[in-house]
């Protein structure tokens, strides 16, 4: 029983910290030495501010100044790191569509009626023909550029995607 609790508590901090959204700092841009020093550079110069500033503070008051002094550092030296799209096909009228369905689903639990239950099988089924045919059009110029990649014989980069389309990366 235990065991079940401590599991059931780890998977649900996991899925918690998948879902941050929140700012990522461009980490990858320490690796450059002039990068790193400005950073550094920055970065002591808040907390020496910071130090005179400290003498009368709380230790609540000076932890959030210290942490806002190296977000704000981190910002202007390193810049935010750009999300990755895994979805090619997946828009931003997607997420317009999907904003939507959450909206009538949480509009239906908080006013179960009817007509909000009609209003949310309608949104989702509009969403999922929607989701489809965005899709469906995606792969399909993915298998002109394979047939493309096949008359040219480009032998390697065909293969490559042919796995990538098989394997379902678009789901």
């Amino acid at each position: 029983m235990v065991v079940a609790k401590f599991k059931q508590i780890l998977t649900v901090s996991k899925q918690a910290a998948q879902r941050f959204d929140g700012e990522r700092f461009n980490l990858r841009k320490l690796n450059e030495l002039e990068v790193r020093k400005e950073y550094q550079i920055e970065i002591t110069n808040r907390c020496a501010a910071l130090e005179i500033l400290s003498d009368d503070e709380d230790i609540k008051r000076a932890w959030e100044n210290m942490k806002e002094n190296i977000r704000t550092s981190a910002t202007e030296s390193l810049g935010l790191q750009e999300l990755k799209h895994h979805k090619p096909w997946f828009y931003e009228e997607v997420l317009g569509f999907l904003d939507q369905r959450k909206q009538t689903k949480l509009q239906r639990i908080h006013d179960p009626n009817q007509s909000n239950l009609d209003n949310v099988n309608n949104v989702r089924s509009d969403a999922s023909r929607h989701f489809e045919s965005k899709m469906k059009t995606y792969l399909k110029t993915k298998i002109e550029e394979l047939e493309t990649k096949c008359k040219i014989k480009n032998i390697m980069d065909l293969y490559r995607d042919s796995r990538r389309v098989t394997t379902l990366e678009l789901i």
